[in-house]
């Protein structure tokens, strides 16, 4: 809720209205010419994006981490192995040795603790390469 003078409150309405009641009208203009995409625009993507979770995958496998195969999005989720005691310990000791940032979960709250999550934003060549350095690492 919100009183005051008219003149300030022209002032919040016009700006809650760009906030809250709708989306930038240029990202919407973007969002009707994606949407316009033909549907091997998408197919496209969407390959590009599976390879990329492929070795998402094959890196929770390497770290032991198990995942729900079923799982959508541009984030693989992983819970790390009870033989762990320290996710952040583990987390930090594959940066150290391995040269591979992987997002600890508990970051994004308590329900994350015992987890991590690996970006399908990624490059397929970035991931690969992440990969490499986990399994040389792990020798």
């Amino acid at each position: 809720m919100v009183a005051g003078d008219k003149n300030y409150l022209k002032e919040i309405l016009k700006v809650k209205s760009n906030m809250d009641s709708g989306m930038f009208l240029a990202m919407q203009s973007a969002a009707v010419e994606a949407l316009n995409n033909p549907d091997s625009w998408y197919e496209s993507v969407n390959e590009v994006y599976l390879k990329r979770r492929k070795i998402a995958e094959e890196i929770m496998t390497l770290l032991n981490c198990k995942f729900d195969a079923s799982q959508s999005g541009l984030f693989l989720w992983g819970a790390i192995s009870d033989n762990i005691e320290s996710c952040e310990n583990w987390i930090e000791e594959i940066l150290i040795k391995a040269h591979v940032f992987i997002t600890p979960g508990f970051i994004f709250g308590k329900n994350g603790e015992r987890y991590i999550r690996i970006s399908l934003c990624a490059t397929e060549n970035r991931l690969i390469e992440a990969k490499e350095r986990i399994m040389k690492w792990g020798k």
